[in-house]
């Protein structure tokens, strides 16, 4: 006669590092399209980012289409 052995895995928790890591990647997202005029680049090209505005030309249109005022 065999036996048959059935083992319940049950997770309670939910990996919280992934919820974490999702959540800066969206938080820093969300401030490149909707926000961003000139700082991301500003730490290498300094005071002449925030003329040229290189990320707002980028995602210019993009804005527009998620609602953000942008001039």
């Amino acid at each position: 006669m065999s036996q048959s052995r059935q083992i319940n895995l049950t997770k309670n928790s939910f990996p919280v590092v992934a919820i974490v890591a999702l959540a800066i990647i969206f938080g820093v997202g969300l401030f490149v399209v909707g926000f961003d005029q000139g700082h991301i680049f500003s730490l290498v090209y300094g005071e002449n980012s925030f003329q040229e505005m290189y990320v707002h030309e980028l995602t210019h249109d993009l804005r527009h289409a998620a609602g953000f005022p942008c001039h």
